[in-house]
C-alpha cells in the first residue's frame, strides 16, 4: 500500500521551519506597542494641559536642539549597536561622532546652547531606516528591535521625568507623616544612617553620590554584558535587565499617584524650605501624632513610595548573579551603597525599601515569566508580592499610629513578610532555571547550527560543501550539529528566541 508523503511545511528565509507561535508573538508586539504610543499619547496631553512639554516632545526636539543628556542618548545608542557587528559598530560610532562635532560647531557659531548627543539620536533613527528599507525578515525584526531597545531607553527617561512633574503639580498634598509614624517600627534608619553619613563626611558621602548617581550606567553595562552576543548568534536572549528596568520606570511612578511622599530629607529637612514641618532630619526624630496629610510645594516629585532606586538595584544585583566574580561583587556593593545613599541623604524611609523589594521581585517575576512561560510557581509568586505589595501600602496608610506604638510586634512583621517574599523569589528562580536546563534540546529539522558550532568549525570549500550536501541526502554522512551520526535533519542548535 502506498502511502502519501509527509508534506514538509514551507521554510521561512532563514531556512528554518516557522515557529507555531510566531504570528501570535507578532500580534502581542503590535499590541504592546500601541498601548505604550497610545500611553505616551496621553501622557503628552496631560503634561501639555499643565503647561509643559511630554516626553515625545521633548525626544523629538532632540533630533535637532541640544540634548539634555548626552550620556543617555549614546546609552541608547550602545543598546542598538548589540545587533550590529563590529565594522558596523565603528561606522556607527564615527558617524555619531562626526554628527555631533557638526552641531557642536553650528551652536558654537550661533551661540547656542551647547551638548551633544544628537548624532547618537541619529545613527539610532538611521539603524531604523536601514531595517526598513534594505532589510527583510529576521535581519530586519532584528535591527528594529535594537532601535526599539535604544529608544526605549530614552524614552523611558524622558516618561519618568513627566511622571514626577504631574505628581508634583497632582498631589497638593503628601503622606509623609503616615510613613514617618509607621517607620518607627523599623526604629527610623533614615536618621540613623543620616546621622552616620554627617559623622564620615565627605568620603561616604562623595562614593555615596557616585553610586546612587550611576545606578542607570551600572545597569547599562550589566544589560550590555547579558546582550554581548546578540550580533553573533542574530537574537536576543528571552529575558535580561534591560526588561524589568523599564518595566519598573514605567509602572513606579503610577504607584506615586496614589501614595504621594516626598522624603524626610524635604518634609522634615532643610530642603523642603518653608514646606517643611521642622527642621528634625536627621538629628532628632519627628513626633508620634495623629498622621494627617501635609500640604507642599508644586515642584517637588512625590517620588518615594516605593523606593524605585531600591527596585532598579535589585534587579541590578539579581542580574549580575550570571556574570562574572566581578560583576557579582560589583552587583553587590551598587546594592549595598544605593540602599545607603537612599537612606543617608534622606531620599527615602526604610518603609519604602521595603516596598520597592517587594516592587522588584514582582516585576522581576512577571517578566522572566511571559519571557520562558507562566508555570504555577511564578503565578503565585506574582500573587504573592503583589498581596504582600498592596499590604504594606494599606499599613503604611491605614496603620501607622499603631505599628508605632508596637514596634515589636510590626517591625518583625514586616520583615518577615519582605523576606518571605525574597526566600519565596530565590526558590521559584531557582527552580525555573534548573527545569529549563533539563530541558530537552528540541530537534527542527533543517535548523541551522548554533552560532558555537558554526565559529569552531573550519571554512569549508565548495567541494566539500556539495559532498556534505550529497551525504546529508543518502543519510550516509555526518551532519554538523546532529546527534549522531547518520541522522540527517537532527540538531542541537538551540531554538531562536525573537
Amino acid at each position: 500500500m502506498m502511502t502519501e508523503p509527509t508534506r514538509i511545511p514551507p521554510r521561512d528565509d532563514r531556512g528554518t521551519q516557522p515557529a507555531p507561535w510566531r504570528w501570535p508573538r507578532v500580534v502581542l508586539w503590535t499590541a504592546a506597542g500601541v498601548v505604550t504610543l497610545g500611553f505616551l499619547v496621553a501622557l503628552e496631553i496631560v503634561a501639555r494641559g499643565y503647561g509643559f512639554s511630554g516626553p515625545i516632545t521633548e525626544q523629538s526636539r532632540e533630533v535637532i536642539f541640544a540634548p539634555e543628556s548626552g550620556p543617555l542618548l549614546y546609552g541608547g545608542l550602545a543598546l542598538t549597536m548589540v545587533v550590529l557587528t563590529w565594522r558596523q559598530r565603528l561606522i556607527a560610532l564615527g558617524v555619531a561622532a562626526g554628527v555631533d562635532i557638526v552641531f557642536f560647531l553650528v551652536r558654537w557659531a550661533l551661540d547656542a546652547d551647547m551638548n551633544f548627543g544628537n548624532g547618537a539620536l541619529w545613527v539610532v533613527l538611521g539603524v531604523a531606516v536601514l531595517g526598513l528599507t534594505r532589510r527583510t525578515g529576521h535581519e530586519r525584526t532584528l535591527l528594529l528591535k535594537g532601535t526599539g531597545l535604544g529608544l526605549l531607553l530614552v524614552a523611558g527617561h524622558k516618561t519618568g521625568d513627566t511622571w514626577l512633574l504631574i505628581t508634583s503639580k497632582t498631589r497638593a498634598t503628601v503622606l509623609d507623616a503616615y510613613v514617618a509614624a509607621a517607620d518607627h517600627a523599623l526604629a527610623d534608619p533614615s536618621w540613623l544612617v543620616g546621622r552616620f553619613l554627617n559623622a564620615t563626611a565627605p568620603v561616604s558621602t562623595g562614593i555615596l553620590h557616585v553610586v546612587y548617581g550611576q545606578l542607570p550606567l551600572a545597569a547599562a553595562l550589566v544589560g550590555l554584558y547579558q546582550l554581548r552576543r546578540v550580533a553573533v548568534e542574530r537574537r536576543f536572549p528571552a529575558h535580561h535587565l534591560v526588561r524589568t528596568f523599564l518595566m519598573i520606570g514605567l509602572l513606579g511612578p503610577a504607584i506615586y499617584m496614589i501614595f504621594p511622599v516626598v522624603g524626610p530629607v524635604f518634609a522634615y529637612g532643610t530642603d523642603g524650605g518653608a514646606w517643611a514641618t521642622a527642621n528634625l532630619w536627621p538629628d532628632t526624630l519627628p513626633p508620634v501624632t495623629d498622621p494627617r496629610p501635609i500640604p507642599f510645594d508644586g515642584i517637588t516629585p512625590r517620588n518615594c513610595m516605593p523606593s524605585l532606586h531600591t527596585a532598579w538595584a535589585v534587579t541590578l544585583f539579581v542580574h549580575s548573579r550570571d556574570g562574572s566574580r566581578a560583576m557579582r561583587w560589583a552587583g553587590t556593593f551598587w546594592l549595598v551603597g544605593t540602599l545607603t545613599a537612599t537612606l543617608g541623604f534622606g531620599y527615602h524611609y526604610g518603609a519604602d525599601l521595603l516596598a520597592g523589594v517587594v516592587f522588584a521581585l514582582t516585576i522581576e517575576t512577571a517578566m522572566r515569566c511571559s519571557a520562558h512561560g507562566w508555570d504555577r510557581a511564578g503565578v503565585r509568586l506574582v500573587a504573592l508580592g503583589t498581596t504582600v505589595f498592596a499590604a504594606l501600602l494599606a499599613s503604611y496608610r491605614w496603620l501607622p499610629t499603631e505599628m508605632a506604638a508596637r514596634p515589636w510586634l510590626f517591625g518583625p512583621l514586616l520583615l518577615l513578610v519582605t523576606g518571605a517574599v525574597i526566600y519565596a523569589y530565590v526558590r521559584t528562580a531557582r527552580a525555573a532555571r534548573a527545569a529549563r536546563e533539563r530541558e530537552p534540546k528540541p530537534e527542527v529539522p533543517g535548523q541551522r547550527p548554533a552560532p558555537e558550532a558554526e565559529e569552531s568549525a573550519e571554512p569549508a570549500d565548495p567541494t566539500d560543501a556539495a559532498g556534505a550536501a550529497e551525504a546529508a541526502t543518502t543519510g550516509t554522512g555526518t551532519t554538523i550539529g546532529t546527534g549522531t551520526t547518520g541522522e540527517s535533519g537532527a540538531t542541537d542548535a538551540k531554538p531562536e528566541l525573537v
